[in-house]
């Protein structure tokens, strides 16, 4: 995992923090501030495995080279 992903999972365990105090509270706002935090978190969780999976592409890539 690199940090885009650990930030990511944060932000989504976040949100839904947010999300359950807005329920409790019936604080409307909190509780879209939360849905935007985990949208947002799974957002860069994604970007996150893209960029590693590139990297591990062009890691293989180097190998074979090698060979």
């Amino acid at each position: 995992m690199n940090k885009d992903e650990l930030k990511g999972k944060f932000d989504q365990v976040k949100g839904r923090a947010k999300q359950e105090v807005g329920d409790m509270t019936n604080d409307p706002n909190l509780v879209d501030e939360g849905v935007a935090d985990q949208t947002g978190g799974e957002l860069r969780e994604g970007f996150g495995k893209a960029k590693r999976k590139v990297g591990e592409a062009i890691e293989d890539i180097g190998e074979n080279i090698k060979r």
